[in-house]
């Protein structure tokens, strides 16, 4: 009976104990992640701002764009807050419903980024293999859908890990070693068989990324295709400019990606400090870089700035 009473369907709180071993450097590590924060905070707000404002900025690439960046600043207030009320205030108490909530914002929003990554890949292979037909096929309405269909994909695949979760029993132990709630992390700590949240948690998430990461390989497969057998050289460096900051904001989200899921399959001897440092920039870098690569590559948006910054411009 004693054990019985020690187990709980809806435990009150956990606690998200932060990086373990690192814990005397907490307040300094922390300072990184807020100036880090406050640049992707700064760097979204304004990449939406001149997308919304800018007439000629309302384009199909710039609206997925603005996807991109909402769903960076969703990625990054999930955690980073948290995180920093931890560190530097010793708030490490997280409701059972709140670690719910931050688990389920975490994954939705690496499951839409990589969705909405897949739908930019398209967005270039009509740009540049049928650009003609470009305004035909993206149309507003099939953007709208399109989004929609992001965001309904996501919201299906991860919403029954809130549901494994709930199922669980958990134990007297409920000391999370990291610094966000997420959902193996949080299924560990459960008395009860946890083989369906392994399976589910993992194999389909990582399908449904995979499949991504494969379409979008196909799509600059056909379109390098294209471009290399464009007649002039301009032509081919103007086509491969508009593909630059895309191919970037790939790479920077899906290789630290995969490297995560081989170091966790086959890292064992890696120390578990340098896993969770790792998956805590991995939340909050990108989100922070993909404005600034925008912004620095896309002459578009490159413009828009510049105009916003000079004294003409802010008058």
């Amino acid at each position: 009976m004693a054990t019985f009473n020690l187990s709980s369907y809806d435990p009150s709180s956990f606690t998200l104990v932060g990086i373990p071993g690192l814990e005397k450097f907490h307040i300094w590590i922390a300072i990184p992640f807020c100036a880090i924060y406050l640049v992707a905070i700064a760097g979204n707000c304004v990449l939406l701002y001149l997308i919304a404002m800018e007439h000629s900025l309302h384009e199909p690439m710039f609206f997925f764009l603005s996807m991109l960046a909402q769903t960076d600043l969703i990625l990054s207030s999930t955690t980073v807050p948290k995180l920093l009320s931890n560190f530097w205030f010793g708030d490490k108490k997280i409701t059972f419903s709140g670690c719910l909530t931050q688990m389920f914002f975490l994954h939705f929003s690496c499951a839409v980024d990589s969705a909405t990554l897949l739908a930019m890949a398209y967005d270039r292979y009509v740009a540049i293999c049928s650009p003609l037909r470009y305004s035909i096929i993206l149309t507003h309405q099939v953007i709208v859908k399109i989004m929609l269909g992001i965001i309904i994909r996501s919201f299906c695949v991860i919403l029954p890990d809130v549901f494994l979760l709930k199922r669980l029993p958990f134990c007297q132990t409920r000391i999370i070693p990291h610094t966000y709630c997420e959902h193996i992390g949080v299924a560990r700590l459960s008395c009860a068989d946890i083989s369906i949240n392994i399976w589910y948690g993992f194999a389909v998430p990582l399908m449904i990324v995979l499949s991504d990461f494969v379409l979008i390989v196909l799509s600059y497969t056909i379109i390098l295709s294209a471009v290399f057998h464009l007649p002039s050289h301009g032509a081919r460096q103007k086509a491969l400019g508009t593909c630059g900051s895309h191919i970037c904001v790939i790479l920077m989200f899906y290789t630290p990606l995969f490297f995560s899921i081989l170091v966790h399959r086959f890292g064992h001897n890696v120390p578990r400090h340098v896993l969770i440092l790792f998956a805590n920039f991995y939340v909050v870098i990108p989100p922070a870089l993909n404005p600034i690569i925008y912004g620095v590559k896309t002459k578009q948006i490159r413009d828009k700035i510049l105009l916003l910054l000079s004294p003409k411009g802010t008058q």
